[in-house]
């Protein structure tokens, strides 16, 4: 399968200008490696905006489900490094999605990816996987490398910059994720989705992002 595990953690944010370079730096040298340190975590990718917002996301893959909601991650949430706190303090319009990969084909990853943010309709989530589930094809798509679907866990994926307590209507949302060859690849390729006349009232957001750089659980302690 192109993704690694059965679990995704998608993060999304925007940071001010002028806190973006230690943003970057904390990411690069610190956080990711640190994640995908933990027990079930198996690899981490980095993109930027090329065309979307938020302009920074980030995809850690997970061997199981289970492992976003285990006792090693809470661990690491609760004990968040001084360099953590600092740069999460500063994450606007964070997206958090602790989610299920219940749709995987292809083989390989891509250098850039196509994101299509869904709300599926309550009752209607079967139909809408299947829909879904036959668009997801990159057979026939010059370019594509391979499409999955996430669907988020509404209980576990509320922004961790957010108040607890406060409602948030797209915690139980879907992604459509493309990974493809060039960002150019990415406009024909959503546009099943967002031509589609069944599934584009559900759209809530698309994007295209560059793949900044990935680590796997392999790289960790070899530099």
């Amino acid at each position: 399968m192109p993704i690694a595990g059965k679990g995704m953690l998608l993060t999304s944010m925007n940071i001010d200008a002028k806190d973006e370079a230690e943003f970057n730096r904390w990411y690069d040298r610190e956080h990711l490696e640190e994640r995908v340190a933990i027990a079930g975590f198996l690899e981490a990718r980095r993109y930027v905006a090329h065309d979307g917002n938020p302009k920074y996301l980030s995809l850690y893959s997970t061997e199981t489900f289970e492992v976003l909601d285990s006792p090693a991650y809470r661990t690491a949430l609760a004990n968040q490094t001084a360099w953590s706190k600092a740069n999460i303090a500063r994450f606007q319009n964070m997206i958090r999605a602790v989610a299920r990969i219940t749709v995987s084909q292809g083989v390989g990853r891509g250098a850039a990816l196509g994101i299509i943010r869904l709300r599926p309709p309550a009752g209607g989530e079967d139909k809408l996987r299947a829909a879904l589930g036959e668009q997801l094809d990159p057979v026939q798509l010059d370019g594509i490398i391979s499409m999955h679907l996430i669907e988020s866990d509404p209980a576990l994926s509320k922004p961790i910059t957010d108040d607890p307590s406060a409602p948030n209507p797209g915690a139980g949302d879907w992604f459509v994720l493309i990974d493809t060859t060039d960002v150019g690849a990415v406009p024909p390729a959503t546009a099943r989705f967002l031509d589609n006349a069944a599934l584009k009232s559900l759209v809530i957001s698309s994007g295209v992002y560059r793949l900044m750089w990935d680590i796997a659980k392999s790289d960790i302690g070899r530099g």
